[in-house]
């Protein structure tokens, strides 16, 4: 990058704040009190992002008089929850793409319940009225380079040959910029139903109003420490007591699991985003966007952007970064030198916006397993169920996990659970050095590849053939 780009791209960023913008919300609400002493439930539930609060909602909603406790070990949405760009999607499988190339025999029915997945969230926000920006858009799938056009075309061909193209659009150059105008959009796919914008935090905070309101016991500043067989049941310990109780689903995801055998499964890879001031009259009519829908680019090392309630863009992506050691730590949600990239980016796609500044900046990680879509199981002989491995996509999965665990928990059999997806694992992420190397690798083919029109390398077909991969 030029001195002179480089100034110019980050005046832009002189007055951020390195904070959410989600979470900067004066209305915000208070923390409920941490747990001191003993309790006892009938379902614990261990998380107080989407996955446990879902749970925690539908438990109650499946058996009114189910006694349920949640602990969270900082606040209602202040990771992952509070911090993704808000698109809820009906993919259960991380996109539809890696969902047939895994399970092609049953996709058709994960698209299915995928969609009534979305329709029962969307449903859950209008009947407990929260306030979380609902907004059933869709998203654009945009390619930027000529390469990404031909794949685009390929893939929309299949599709519509398989009878998968249902609800989805494709976009030439002058449509896809007719719907948002951009000099680097060459074509896109535009899935009109299967995604909705959303305040992510402020559906976090309403979940927990609801689930308060059904009666669920919620701690908060709460941490589980230790999970251990008791009698029939269960007992977690936090730093001021402990929980009693007869089943427990854990809800952590990115965070380090109670149960030791399922941490190989996951790694940690942080993700960053900006925000921008409102836009102007002007500003907004110099890029169009009526429609609202949210967006991604198709290379590797993608971007994900949308507008806001108030009219603010949001663009994040690109960079995905993995720290030796699978550790989350507080100080990498700040990464300067990425807010900076991201910002050249920005103005490359929106040359119209140059002058505009970015109000804030944060970061935050993702539970990436190696096959990017959740994976479920039971331990302890069916007392304990757990859900992880989002990738990036848990706004609207989770709920489905939510649903998954208390199925096992109640040792029920399913549409979910006799699903191949749910009764299989991806491949664990080999000790360090090894996984650090392996992800360091793949980052660079992927970049490699983004470069010279989409050639992936023998590193890249290799994981291919395994069946692995690693993306931001």
């Amino acid at each position: 990058m030029a001195p002179s780009a480089m100034t110019r791209w980050t005046r832009s960023l002189r007055e951020v704040r390195p904070v959410p913008y989600w979470l900067d919300d004066p209305g915000r609400p208070r923390p409920e009190p941490a747990l001191s002493g003993a309790d006892t439930c009938d379902l614990l539930v261990v998380g107080g992002g989407y996955s446990g609060l879902w749970t925690a909602l539908i438990a109650k909603e499946r058996d009114p008089g189910t006694d349920v406790v949640l602990v969270e070990g900082r606040e209602t949405a202040w990771a992952a929850s509070g911090r993704n760009g808000g698109f809820c999607a009906a993919s259960l499988t991380h996109g539809l793409a890696n969902g047939l190339a895994r399970w092609p025999r049953e996709i058709r029915r994960l698209q299915d319940l995928g969609a009534r997945n979305l329709d029962a969230i969307e449903a859950t926000v209008a009947r407990h009225r929260i306030d979380c920006d609902f907004e059933r858009t869709g998203e654009i799938d945009v390619a930027t380079e000529p390469y990404q056009v031909w794949e685009m075309e390929e893939w929309y061909a299949r599709l519509r040959a398989q009878g998968l193209a249902d609800g989805i659009d494709f976009l030439d150059r002058d449509a896809v910029r007719a719907q948002v105008a951009s000099p680097t959009f060459e074509a896109g796919l535009w899935d009109r139903r299967g995604v909705a914008m959303l305040h992510p935090a402020k559906l976090a905070w309403g979940l927990k109003r609801v689930c308060l309101g059904l009666g669920v016991r919620i701690y908060e500043h709460t941490p589980a420490l230790t999970l251990q067989p008791y009698g029939a049941g269960m007992r977690v310990h936090t730093p001021y007591g402990q929980v009693r109780a007869r089943r427990v689903a854990l809800a952590t995801n990115v965070f380090p699991s109670l149960v030791r055998r399922i941490r190989p499964y996951t790694v940690p890879v942080y993700d960053y985003a900006l925000m921008t001031e409102p836009l102007t009259d002007e500003q907004r009519a110099s890029v169009g966007w009526r429609n609202r829908q949210g967006l991604g680019d198709s290379a590797n090392r993608f971007h994900y952007f949308r507008l806001t309630a108030d009219h603010r863009i949001l663009w994040g992506g690109y960079d995905a970064v993995h720290h030796y050691g699978r550790r989350v730590r507080a100080e990498w949600d700040d990464r300067p030198e990425t807010w900076a990239r991201l910002a050249e980016h920005f103005f490359t796609c929106f040359p119209q916006l140059e002058g505009i500044r970015f109000t804030h900046a944060w970061g935050g990680a993702i539970d990436t397993c190696s096959r990017f879509s959740p994976f479920f199981g039971t331990a302890h002989r069916g007392k304990v169920a757990y859900a992880a491995g989002y990738t990036g996509l848990g706004v609207g999965a989770s709920r489905f996990g939510a649903e998954v665990m208390l199925d096992l928990l109640a040792g029920r059999r399913t549409e979910r659970t006799d699903l191949r997806m749910v009764r299989t694992k991806p491949l664990p992420f080999p000790p360090e050095p090894f996984a650090w190397t392996g992800i360091a690798l793949t980052k660079w083919s992927l970049a490699r590849a983004d470069a010279h029109g989409g050639r992936r390398n023998l590193w890249l077909r290799t994981m291919d053939r395994l069946g692995l991969g690693f993306d931001s």
